[in-house]
């Protein structure tokens, strides 16, 4: 049975698609992996994907793609995969997630993979029905292949949820292993809200034993306060799975009263709604 806590990427045996009991989305995502060689232009400390390294994807066979979710989908749609697979509790398909073993817009495919989803999805009858969803870390919305992938996702009722950690440069750069700007993850949320309904997420936790600190908060909270209009939401949530990067013996979870403190603290400075997941 799946499970909220076995994200494993092959756990239907394709090369692309795989589902998951997302606790986020609250019943089945199906997932693409885009980044099949576990290669990223992140680091996240946290990140639960084994020999993770950085660079892109390899190409993408899109007829394998297209082919392997066409199939499961008739298997969870019209066949018995709920009934064998999945917690009664969580028996409903929730969206298809382009998310990975890394940053799925780093694929040069990335657009047209977004198309063959929109046309598996449209032969279901279930285009604007079943969302599309992006993970995404942001960071390459300057490509205008990437803007046209996710323009498309809105066309289709998608949406993006769009990683924000940390937004202090020194945190972000042990958090996230790059050298963040913030002025530059503004612009790219700013413009992905103006493609599709956008979604920030954010991974809260302590590292060393320490709570982030309120100047780490209040960078968050002023980032994000001019954009509280062109916003879904924000996704704050705790660590779930164990980190399989070197500096997971430096995490730790933060009890659920600290995330809803965070979450109060947002909407009072932001206007914000949150949605917690400790």
């Amino acid at each position: 049975m799946l499970s909220t806590d076995d994200h494993r990427r092959d756990s239907a045996g394709l090369r692309y698609v795989y589902p998951v009991v997302s606790r986020r989305a609250g019943g089945v995502s199906v997932g693409i992996n885009l980044n099949t060689n576990n290669a990223c232009n992140w680091a996240c400390v946290y990140c639960q994907v084994e020999n993770l390294t950085r660079g892109g994807p390899p190409p993408i066979d899109l007829d394998v793609l297209e082919e392997e979710l066409s199939g499961f989908l008739a298997d969870a749609v019209h066949g018995d995969f709920m009934q064998r697979q999945v917690p009664p509790e969580a028996r409903r398909l929730m969206d298809v997630a382009f998310s990975g073993n890394g940053e799925p817009t780093s694929a040069p495919e990335f657009a047209e993979a977004v198309a063959r989803v929109g046309k598996v999805l449209a032969n279901f009858d279930l285009l604007g029905k079943l969302p599309v969803r992006l993970i995404t870390n942001g960071s390459l919305l300057h490509r205008p292949e990437v803007q046209a992938g996710i323009r498309q996702l809105g066309e289709f009722g998608g949406e993006v949820w769009f990683k924000i950690d940390r937004v202090d440069p020194a945190a972000a750069a042990e958090v996230n292993g790059v050298p963040l700007v913030a002025e530059r993850v503004f612009r790219n949320l700013e413009l992905c809200a103006g493609l599709a309904p956008t979604w920030v997420q954010t991974c809260w936790f302590a590292l060393d034993g320490e709570v982030p600190p309120a100047t780490a908060r209040n960078a968050y909270c002023e980032l994000l306060k001019p954009l509280a209009s062109r916003l879904a939401g924000i996704h704050l949530y705790g660590l779930a799975r164990p980190s399989m990067q070197p500096a997971a013996p430096r995490l730790s979870r933060l009890p659920a009263e600290e995330l809803s403190a965070f979450a109060d603290e947002i909407h009072k400075k932001t206007g914000i709604r949150v949605n917690v997941s400790p």
